[in-house]
């Protein structure tokens, strides 16, 4: 498909549900968008406003490329496209893939035109599904079933691509290698694509931005890897993966106290706002130390120095649990083949200052 790097797509849309009012305003282009936040908080809805399956009570939605804006909705102007004019494709949780039709049939359902065979017969090679074409979805793996349903997107060369959780189905084993697949399928597509899930690792392999939603309302919005580095609110740094997260005592220009942590002293590498309520460290940022490494960042006032007595220790396949008596949670890597910890719990733990993330809001 040409690369259409001008293209975006814009929402301002509300609509009152059953629980909550969704009220998004956001932009999607250049690159995959994603939409992260937990069950129920109005992802799936906000993909449908765009498909057109539902509508919203009022808003906008626009598609521009450059100069030119192509309106699917807007509640003002009483314009509403029907879904299959708004060149949208939509990857739907099952796929909602024909039973009764072939692969071959599925791709090219809906395709009008002297053109069809030839576009059924480009998508089979594209999404690798040359040798399936006379089966049935119910004859298929969960992969090959997803392959189907993007290659019947594809095949009408949308504007506009939304995965709603495309790996919810998915056995942990396949969930992988079917991401690295959709990864290198986003790549070569030239549209706008929109991925909604609950998955945080999803959402950071594959979104180059991303939106942080909870209630019908975004919370956080920028690039995937600067709202993990710096997710500024304690609700962000959550739904990012952040275990850690105290109440804090502003005690200097860049020295603070974390009430949770048993008034644990601790120096941030910038200066601490009055904006700011609490402190926040991911499970693998501390860094192990000897009693004899510790002793030489005992007088350092960058030293950040956490005394590890008596932890409780949980193990994982590939990974230790360590719970200090403070409260924190420290995350360490282990072989499958190790089931000891005792050589594996240091004395001292060390927090970086540049690894403290400064935060805004109430810690749940």
């Amino acid at each position: 498909m040409e690369n259409k790097e001008s293209l975006f797509l814009d929402v301002k849309i509300t609509k009152r549900l059953k629980n909550f009012e969704l009220n998004m305003d956001f932009r999607a282009g250049g690159g995959c968008l994603g939409i992260l936040g937990p069950s129920g908080c109005g992802k799936s809805m906000t993909l449908r406003s765009i498909a057109g399956i539902i509508t919203p009570d009022e808003g906008r939605i626009a598609l521009t490329d450059g100069e030119e804006e192509r309106v699917l909705f807007d509640s003002w102007r009483r314009r509403n496209v029907r879904p299959q004019a708004r060149r949208v494709g939509y990857l739907f949780q099952n796929y909602a893939l024909f039973p009764n039709m072939t692969v071959e049939e599925n791709i090219g359902a809906g395709i009008k035109g002297r053109n069809k065979k030839k576009v059924v017969e480009r998508m089979l090679e594209r999404f690798r599904l040359a040798g399936l074409e006379k089966r049935y979805p119910l004859q298929l793996s969960g992969g090959q079933q997803q392959r189907v349903a993007l290659a019947r997107i594809m095949a009408y060369e949308p504007d506009v691509i939304l995965l709603d959780e495309p790996f919810s189905a998915m056995d942990t084993h396949l969930r992988e290698k079917l991401r690295l697949e959709l990864q290198e399928i986003l790549k070569e597509y030239g549209g706008v694509s929109i991925l909604v899930t609950h998955d945080r690792d999803e959402a950071y392999q594959l979104c180059r931005n991303m939106v942080l939603m909870d209630q019908g309302r975004a919370m956080a919005a920028g690039n995937t890897r600067e709202l993990f580095h710096n997710p500024i609110t304690c609700k962000a740094a959550r739904f990012t993966g952040c275990k850690n997260i105290s109440r804090i005592e502003r005690t200097g220009e860049r020295k603070l106290r974390a009430l949770d942590w048993g008034g644990l002293e601790l120096t941030t590498e910038i200066p601490i706002g009055d904006e700011i309520t609490a402190v926040g460290i991911r499970a693998h940022d501390f860094e192990p130390l000897s009693q004899e490494a510790a002793r030489g960042w005992e007088e350092k006032e960058e030293g950040n120095l956490i005394p590890v007595r008596s932890p409780s220790v949980s193990e994982m396949p590939f990974e230790w649990y360590v719970t200090l008596n403070n409260g924190l949670w420290w995350k360490t890597e282990k072989s499958i083949h190790a089931h000891s910890a005792e050589d594996v719990i240091p004395p001292w733990l060390r927090i970086p200052p540049s690894a403290l993330i400064l935060l805004t809001g109430e810690p749940e």
